[in-house]
């Protein structure tokens, strides 16, 4: 039996995300949509693209007026393969995942 354990997103010691329902994508961990605290997250103009998952998008993550710019990405529309995580979001710059 296969169990996956519950992990958080922390930034500022604010808990940004927190399930036990995600996808493990190339060392990256991405939540479930509706684990993610919204109301720490701000819509970026920044995006990248991955030649495998495709185009992606960003949010700042914003706690107690500190932006740390760019720190979350999502997939709205991943490539053929990646679907399961189709709007899941992943994170790093200093956004700790445990």
């Amino acid at each position: 039996m296969w169990v996956l354990k519950m992990v958080k997103a922390i930034w500022k010691n604010k808990i940004i995300a927190e399930t036990d329902n995600y996808e493990m994508v190339e060392g990256n961990v991405y939540f479930p949509p509706m684990s993610v605290k919204k109301e720490y997250l701000k819509e970026s103009d920044y995006h990248t693209t991955c030649p495998f998952k495709g185009l992606a998008s960003y949010y700042d993550v914003v706690v107690d007026g500190e932006v740390n710019k760019d720190a979350a990405w999502y997939y709205p529309k991943p490539k053929t393969g990646y679907e399961k995580i189709k709007d899941y979001v992943a994170f790093w710059h200093g956004v700790e995942v445990k």
